[in-house]
């Protein structure tokens, strides 16, 4: 088990590494920050004075060196917008995205698992039918077509949730949040289930197909047998199978979740770090496009490593498989 911790921890920052050498150069191939920043009446000298001010005027390889050297040290630059450290301003934001990313994915495994164990028991049923259809418009809308068909209908034609902001915060922890407070749970509401659309699809999917592959196992057989209830069948030995794959998906979706939640962010102008991304792009503020990259694959990498541990403690026989090669 020790190893295989030890061989994941490796393999992850080596994919840290690759993605952060490929995060540097394609910025270096886009453009230069100089003609964004610059007013088209500066004059050769201010457009040199800002070059050595940036560093842009070493070599290419000398600026990755340094870049490599920040970045061990969890320093990723200072914004040239902002003019603050673009780590720091990836940090303000995050606990925003965060809190939106793990409401969307509560809401989305809230309706997701009851309706597809309930599609995977009564597959010919209308209702079952009718989720299954759903599910494919779940997958078929669009992020930014559904969040504005959510505000004309919730904020516009019923007025019954505001269309944008975070609304009213409160403090826990040393950071506001949005769900401590009514208003803010208003505000939070409808980007969170814009957001939670395609992920409630996926794992409707997989629970349903989940149900239908264990219903025929011989435990299934052996527990209607022994003239258990339904319930203890359905939550006790069916949910109990099915779970450990879910719990997979959930982990690697939640990465996606908040990588992905840049639409939402910009449709309901929710301050998170995906409204930030888009203004820096707009600028090519290029320490905080780094920092909100950097910050995004370390997160979907810890993730996905963490999620293979718990995989692997809840699933014997992967644990007992791997120590028997051992």
């Amino acid at each position: 088990m020790l190893n295989s911790v030890v061989r994941r921890c490796v393999q992850a920052l080596l994919v840290v590494w690759l993605m952060a050498t490929l995060v540097f150069f394609s910025l270096h191939v886009i453009g230069s920050p100089i003609d964004i920043l610059l007013s088209p009446d500066a004059t050769e000298q201010d457009r040199q004075r800002l070059i050595v001010e940036l560093g842009l005027d070493k070599p290419l390889w000398t600026q990755y060196l340094f870049y490599l050297q920040g970045l061990m040290q969890g320093d990723l630059g200072i914004s040239y917008v902002f003019n603050q450290p673009a780590l720091l301003l990836i940090w303000q934001r995050f606990p925003a995205t965060l809190e939106l990313a793990v409401t969307a994915t509560l809401l989305a495994v809230a309706i997701a698992l009851p309706l597809g164990i309930y599609a995977g028991l009564k597959p010919d049923s209308i209702p079952a039918k009718a989720i299954m259809a759903g599910s494919i418009l779940g997958f078929s809308l669009p992020t930014f077509w559904a969040g504005l068909l959510l505000i004309m209908c919730f904020s516009v034609w019923l007025g019954w949730l505001p269309s944008g902001g975070r609304g009213e915060t409160a403090g826990m922890l040393g950071v506001q949040w949005s769900f401590l407070t009514l208003d803010g749970l208003r505000h939070l509401l409808l980007p969170a289930i814009n957001l939670a659309l395609f992920k409630a699809s996926l794992l409707l999917r997989l629970t349903r197909a989940g149900v239908r592959e264990e219903l025929p196992a011989g435990y299934m057989r052996l527990a209607r047998a022994r003239g258990l209830p339904g319930s203890r069948i359905v939550f006790i030995h069916l949910l109990k199978n099915i779970v450990i794959p879910l719990i997979t998906v959930i982990g690697m979706e939640f990465g996606a979740v908040i990588s992905f939640s840049v639409v939402t962010e910009t449709i309901f102008a929710w301050p998170g770090m995906g409204k930030l991304i888009i203004d820096s792009i707009n600028m090519l503020d290029r320490p905080v496009i780094v920092a909100y990259l950097m910050v995004i694959v370390v997160l979907i990498v810890g993730i996905n490593m963490l999620v293979d541990i718990i995989y692997t403690l809840l699933n014997p026989r992967i644990r007992f498989g791997a120590e028997g090669k051992s």
